[in-house]
């Protein structure tokens, strides 16, 4: 389970950052690097919490 949310993790942070190269590369429009950078923000912030989250020794 931890593979598989830290994979959409990944997949989010890597639609935050290729669109803004294409977009500056001048492959893809603006509209689609908004919409494709909204939907990646969205994963990760709903998948990592769930995997980063560790529990510390000292916390009982």
């Amino acid at each position: 389970m931890k593979v598989i949310l830290q994979l959409i993790s990944f997949a989010g942070l890597v639609l935050t950052i290729i669109p803004a190269l294409l977009t500056f590369s001048g492959i893809i429009g603006m509209d689609t690097n908004k919409s494709l950078m909204l939907v990646g923000m969205i994963l990760w912030f709903a998948s990592a919490p769930l995997w980063m989250h560790k529990k510390r020794e000292d916390q009982v």
